[in-house]
């Protein structure tokens, strides 16, 4: 089933197939993509963005967790709205929603995780990816300003 399923006001998230649906993008007014894979294709006629990783536990996405999160939020503060996606839209997609809720929104881990799994069901960020994820939240509360 084609969907893009919405986290947020600004976000989605959704897997390959759904991402590249021209119809889906423009229903729900996607202005940026950001495809959290190494081989998906690309959306055509809306901003880009790559994170090119594998589903994999051994994987570095926290590296690429300021700069999405960042992204999405500078997407949101200009009245765009953001689709981040995988090949399923269950692991890699669902760990840069997690990110940008802990950043920007200063959710829990927790707590961001269940929103995204409130929004699409079926998300798992793998084991690596949770370890990085919670790595994230310690180094969050370090920064000024950080509530969660």
């Amino acid at each position: 089933m084609l969907q893009l399923c919405q986290v947020t006001r600004a976000l989605f998230i959704g897997n390959a197939r759904s991402a590249c649906s021209a119809q889906l993008v423009q229903q729900e007014a996607v202005t940026l993509c950001i495809n959290v894979s190494r081989q998906q294709p690309f959306p055509e006629d809306v901003a880009t963005l790559r994170v090119p990783v594998y589903d994999d536990p051994a994987e570095d996405l926290y590296r690429h967790f300021d700069r999405c999160a960042d992204a999405i939020q500078r997407e949101a503060d200009g009245g765009g709205r953001t689709l981040v996606y995988c090949k399923n839209g269950r692991s890699r997609s669902a760990t840069v929603c997690v990110a940008y809720l802990m950043k920007h929104r200063k959710l829990t881990l927790a707590d961001a995780l269940q929103k995204v799994k409130t929004a699409r069901h079926i998300i798992s960020p793998n084991p690596g990816f949770l370890a990085q994820l919670e790595r994230y939240e310690l180094e969050l509360r370090k920064r000024p300003g950080w509530a969660g």
